[in-house]
């Protein structure tokens, strides 16, 4: 089916993201939004915006009968779902698709399949993927997780099932910590994601966050590489890199093969990324999760390989063969993503909504900035708090450093505290620049480095 008409369900920069692409292949978009955000870029971009409800997300953008009902009267061919919210949610894909509409991603029992993290690693056992030692299945008591810890050994960590942003996880240090955080972290689950189910992972001391972007038509299934996600406070993402500079080239091969074999393994279909941790110690990597989805940090691939990752996202729904073949994917310079949230650092960052009083965006070869802003306008204080994501490339790591430092100097968000001083003194700290740091970096980082050149405490923990 040709698709000629798409309802974005999302807001924000995905949503600016996804109009423009459309926009890019001839195709119509319509726009839902709350009633909070009837002023935001991607409405006024859009051909067609729907009220869909209040402000809050219950009410709005995760209300599946209200979005469908929105695709439905607009009479669009396919919604596309972004990121967060309803994306990786299997009833809506399959209401979409019962509706008679097109979902632009995996099919329900795909996403339903990788979404639960347990069964995930199931499928990547069988596609012969290693996974972090740990638990075989879900964990129904604490005798099982004292079973678990007993062969694996402490450090273990907590995590939920059905988990997602760093939600629903616990780190026990000993027998004392397990059992007194697993309830925690099963009420923390069941509260976020209404499953309380619980897997335990021993914890890699030194890791790295290393993905892979894959790319599937449900028959042929290719790699673009993959993605440094190291950075991370309070385990979100915080600054991404395309490729990861330290992976050997074996390691990197290995890597690759082995999420294109999950992909394989479940006949994907559309945009999606398999996340991994790399013991930097051992040279060895661990599968960890599946995101059945377009990640906030896609443009650093795209900036590498040339790929649009939305636009061949659009196609493949559309039901046409995979466009681009494996041995045409190539690595090309390097590219790092910094996401600018409507934050202040020096106060443990606070979410700071409000009205865009100026905005200046720097411009010139290597330099793109995905948003959602334009001067008056005002964030609204019920979401996330990401507003846009600097994107920069150069020939080499250190090239694209010096115009991320250059870029960063000539962006300009006035009326609201932003993450931009973050990312500043992280890219003039000797450490990110030899890219020396591992997933508990950043925390001991905002606790000394950047607390002193702010002259503030910043919270963290």
């Amino acid at each position: 089916m040709t698709i000629r008409s798409i309802l974005v369900a999302n807001r924000g920069e995905i949503a600016v993201r996804i109009i423009r692409a459309a926009k890019a292949l001839g195709i119509r978009t319509v726009q839902v939004h709350s009633a909070a955000d009837a002023d935001m870029l991607a409405v006024k971009l859009a051909d067609e915006a729907i009220d869909i409800g209040s402000p809050a997300p219950k009410k709005s953008y995760l209300n599946i009968a209200a979005v469908v009902n929105a695709a439905k009267a607009a009479g669009v061919d396919a919604v596309h779902p972004g990121y967060g919210f309803l994306s990786e949610n299997a009833d809506f894909a399959d209401a979409v698709e019962a509706a008679g509409m097109i979902f632009i991603g995996p099919k329900g029992e795909a996403i339903r399949l990788l979404g639960d993290k347990v069964a995930a690693r199931g499928v990547a056992d069988r596609a012969g993927v290693p996974t972090v030692p740990g638990s075989a299945g879900r964990l129904a008591t604490i005798e099982e997780a004292r079973a678990v810890a007993a062969k694996t050994g402490f450090p273990i960590m907590i995590k939920a099932a059905a988990g997602g942003g760093g939600r629903g996880i616990r780190i026990a240090a000993d027998l004392a910590d397990l059992e007194r955080h697993f309830p925690q972290a099963s009420a923390e689950a069941l509260a976020a994601f209404g499953d309380g189910g619980l897997y335990l992972e021993k914890v890699i001391t030194r890791a790295r966050h290393v993905e892979v972007q894959i790319l599937g038509d449900g028959r042929n299934f290719i790699h673009c590489f993959e993605r440094e996600c190291s950075l991370q406070r309070r385990r979100q993402k915080v600054w991404e890199e395309a490729p990861s500079f330290l992976l050997p080239a074996d390691v990197r091969g290995r890597l690759c093969e082995s999420a294109v074999a999950l992909a394989r393994e479940v006949g994907y279909r559309g945009a999606g990324t398999v996340e991994y941790l790399y013991d930097e110690t051992t040279g060895e990597f661990y599968f960890i999760e599946v995101n059945t989805r377009i990640q906030v940090e896609h443009p650093v691939t795209e900036m590498i390989t040339g790929i649009d990752l939305v636009e061949e996202m659009i196609r493949i729904a559309g039901g046409a063969p995979l466009s681009i073949r494996q041995e045409d994917v190539a690595v090309r310079g390097h590219a790092i993503e910094c996401r600018i949230n409507a934050e202040d650092p020096a106060k443990g960052f606070m979410p700071a909504p409000g009205t865009i009083t100026r905005l200046a965006v720097p411009e010139g070869e290597g330099v793109r900035f995905d948003t959602m802003l334009y001067e008056g306008y005002t964030i609204p204080p019920f979401y996330d708090s990401l507003v846009g994501k600097l994107i920069v490339w150069g020939e080499t790591r250190e090239a694209c450093l010096v115009r991320l430092k250059a870029a960063l100097e000539g962006l300009v968000i006035e009326g609201v505290p932003t993450t931009i001083p973050l990312h500043l003194a992280l890219a003039g700290d000797a450490s990110v620049s030899r890219g020396a740091f591992d997933t508990r970096f950043l925390e001991h980082w905002l606790e000394t480095e950047f607390a002193a050149r702010a002259g503030a405490i910043v919270e963290v923990g």
